[in-house]
Formats: C-alpha cells, sequence, structure tokens
C-alpha cells in the first residue's frame, strides 16, 4: 500500500508510538494521550496502527461490512449557512436552487423501493425561512409554517405511502423537534464536524456559518441521547482543523455515547476540493491522513460503528477496511451524492467485491443499525410496524430486499 509521505518523525516519537502500539489491547479504548500520538504516526508505524485498528473492528463485529441502500432526498438546498467547503447550499435565484415539492419526493422514494432500498435520506439547508423571504413564501404555498414542518410531514409522506424509512439531517433542532422526527423516522443525524471554535474566525471554514458552532451542536446531539435518539453524526477530515481537534472530536462523541449510549454511528468524512467554493485551493487530506484518523477512531471507539464514504476516498477505499470501519454509509443506485456531486457512489456489485477481497460479507443493513431496531420497532405506530417488516432476525434487511444485482 503506498502512503503519502508525511513530515519525519523524530526519534524520540517514534519510540513513544511504538511503545503505544505495543500497549493496545484491541477492544479496549484507548486515552486521548495515546490517540494524539498514534494519529501522529510514521508511515513505517501506520501498518502496526491499521493492524491494531482491523483487529479491534473484527472484535467489535466480525467477518461483515455493512451498507444502507438508499435514495438521496435534498428536500431544500437553500440554506442560511456559508461553509467554506459547501456546493450544495444555494441562495434563491442561484442556479440549481430548488426546494422539492412532496410530488418530486414520493416519485424518488417510488422509484429507489424498486431497485431495493430502505432509507430515505432527507439533507436540507439549515432554517432557510429565518434568512429568505423567498423560502417563507414556498413554505406558504406549500401549506407549512418551517422547513422543519415541512420536513416532518415528507417524512410521514414517505413512511405512509412506501416501505422506506425516513432518515434526516436538518441541522440544529429544539428539544421538541427531535420528538417530533423521532414519531416519523427510526434515526436522524448530525455531523459534529468538529469541536475546533478556531474554524468560526474570520476566513476559515465557518466563518459565516452559524449553526456550525461547535457548542450548539453537541447540545442537539445531546439532547438527542435524553430521548434516546439512535444518532448519527462524525468529522469533517481536513477543512482546517488540527490532529488534535480530530481526536479532541471524537472524545467529545465517545463522551456523549458514553452517557446516552444513542451514537449508532460515527461517520469519518474527508474533505474533497470543488473549484466553486471559497476553499477550492485547499489541500485535502491525504490517503494517509484518513487511514489514521479512521484507525485511530476505531482505537476510541472500539464497540461503535464508524463509518467512511467509499465514494470520497475512491479508488482506494477498500483500504478503509484496515483502518476499522465497518459500515460503507448510505449507497444509492438511484440518486447522486448531492453533497459531492463530482464523486459517484461505487456500482453496489462493485463494493460487494472489494469488501470481500477484504475477507468480510458486504450486508445490507436499515438506517437505523441492527442493535438499535428492536428498541425501535417495541413502539406502537406505523414507524414500528415498517421497521418490523423490514427488518430481519438480526436487525438487518430482510433477506428479500438484498439484491445487490438490482442496482446500476
Amino acid at each position: 500500500m503506498t502512503l503519502t509521505a508525511i513530515t519525519p518523525t523524530p526519534p524520540e516519537r517514534r519510540l513513544a508510538c511504538a511503545a503505544d502500539l505495543a500497549a493496545v489491547s484491541p477492544g479496549e479504548p484507548i486515552s486521548r494521550e495515546t490517540a494524539l500520538r498514534l494519529i501522529q504516526c510514521s508511515d513505517e508505524d501506520l501498518p502496526g496502527l491499521l493492524a491494531l485498528a482491523r483487529a479491534a473492528k473484527e472484535r467489535f463485529k466480525p467477518g461483515v461490512i455493512t451498507y444502507s441502500r438508499k435514495v438521496f432526498l435534498p428536500l431544500t438546498n437553500l440554506c442560511r449557512d456559508y461553509c467554506g467547503y459547501c456546493t450544495f447550499r444555494r441562495d434563491p435565484g442561484d442556479p440549481g436552487a430548488h426546494t422539492m415539492t412532496p410530488e418530486e419526493v414520493l416519485a424518488v422514494a417510488r422509484a429507489g423501493e424498486k431497485l431495493g432500498c430502505t432509507e430515505a435520506l432527507f439533507s436540507l439547508g439549515d432554517k432557510p425561512e429565518l434568512l429568505f423571504p423567498e423560502m417563507r413564501e414556498t413554505l406558504r404555498r406549500l401549506g407549512y409554517k418551517s422547513t422543519l414542518h415541512y420536513l416532518e410531514a415528507m417524512c410521514e409522506l414517505v413512511l405512509r405511502q412506501t416501505s422506506l424509512l425516513p432518515h434526516p439531517n436538518p441541522g440544529l433542532l429544539s428539544v421538541e423537534w427531535i420528538a417530533r422526527l423521532a414519531a416519523v423516522s427510526p434515526s436522524m443525524g448530525l455531523m459534529l464536524e468538529t469541536t475546533s471554535t478556531a474554524l468560526l474566525a474570520a476566513g476559515a471554514a465557518h466563518d459565516n456559518a452559524p449553526d456550525k458552532v461547535p457548542a450548539r451542536r453537541l447540545r442537539t446531539i445531546e439532547d438527542a441521547g435524553k430521548q434516546h435518539v439512535p444518532f448519527t453524526t462524525g468529522l469533517l477530515v481536513g477543512i482546517g482543523e488540527s490532529a488534535e481537534d480530530r481526536v479532541d472530536t471524537l472524545v467529545a462523541i465517545r463522551d456523549l455515547h458514553e452517557r446516552y449510549g444513542h451514537i449508532q454511528e460515527v461517520i469519518v468524512q474527508n474533505f474533497r476540493v470543488k473549484p466553486d467554493i471559497p476553499m477550492a485551493h485547499w489541500p485535502e487530506p491525504s490517503r494517509g491522513d484518513m487511514l489514521r484518523t479512521v484507525a485511530v477512531a476505531r482505537l476510541l471507539l472500539p464497540r461503535m460503528n464508524i463509518q467512511a464514504p467509499p465514494n470520497l476516498s475512491a479508488p482506494y477505499y477498500e483500504e478503509l477496511v484496515d483502518a476499522g470501519i465497518n459500515d460503507w454509509g448510505g449507497v444509492s443506485p438511484l440518486t447522486p451524492d448531492y453533497i459531492n456531486p463530482e464523486k459517484p457512489w461505487p456500482h453496489l456489485e462493485q463494493l460487494r467485491l472489494r469488501t470481500e477481497a477484504k475477507r468480510c460479507s458486504l450486508r445490507q443493513r436499515l438506517p437505523v443499525y441492527p442493535e438499535f431496531v428492536d428498541a425501535a420497532a417495541a413502539k406502537s405506530g406505523l414507524l414500528a410496524e415498517k421497521l418490523r417488516a423490514a427488518a430481519d432476525d438480526h436487525g438487518l434487511v430482510s433477506n428479500g430486499l438484498v439484491r445487490i444485482g438490482r442496482a446500476r
């Protein structure tokens, strides 16, 4: 495996890293201090780090890598945040600015249903009506008070009229809205991205993004934990944070999960350059950066689901298995990755072959992870009924729905 070179490590750091690797017990969480040393390990020590991470993953979920077959529903790309790395968001009147109609939502969901999808991923800008009168008018025309009211209705529409299960990513949420969306979706998500407040400074990635204040995002994740909502979160690698920031973000996620037990998935996502963003000339994280970060995530979070998007690490994405992931995240046979449209999803048959080349089988899961399915299905109502119908005895997708060959 060819790795991007990093700055030579002083001998004393090499010795400390070697001692750390020798002391790691796969399956037991490492300390923050050990993580800080390992995330900066040398190329020579990287194989040892990866071996420990893979061993920890195999203790957690041996022989299997999961994925969720989804449709991506960009409910609205209007957003009040201006992140330096984002091409998804639009202002009203910009080319491509769009809010989906209920008819469009249902048409995409039904098309995905025919291809064996079980997840309806809703992505949207954060409360655009607070900034744009045009969005307020769109919502009035559709008959809703806010973007969150509209999202709630569209989750219920998909739930009632298809076999898909909604998974919304709506941004910051109040306690009330967490409860409302939990009634129409078995899981939801919010990327923490980073705990670094330095990225809020002028010219930094979150300079003009009021909803990216780390404390506010941590509060939403915590409030979801208090309500026992299965929750997806993660970090964004390469947006100006330091190696220490990456470790601190993972530790913050671990602390919340230890308190509430609700974080179903931790995404390690790498920044990718695009031509029309403020960070168009920013360096992308290297292959080595990603492997180190994923491996340290696995050792910090040995009994948590860790995912890295395969399309953002092509062509070497299968090497992420060596770093300890146990999930590929959502992969669509129908819709593009609207957040990174220049990076197509891998063909599901190719994903299967590459996963099997790493001595793991590929299994389709629901948007809610297997270990959270029983609790969600124990509730009453339509959501629980749909969840029980979709899940097999192991909390994965019922065998009749797993047909990789049906996807493009």
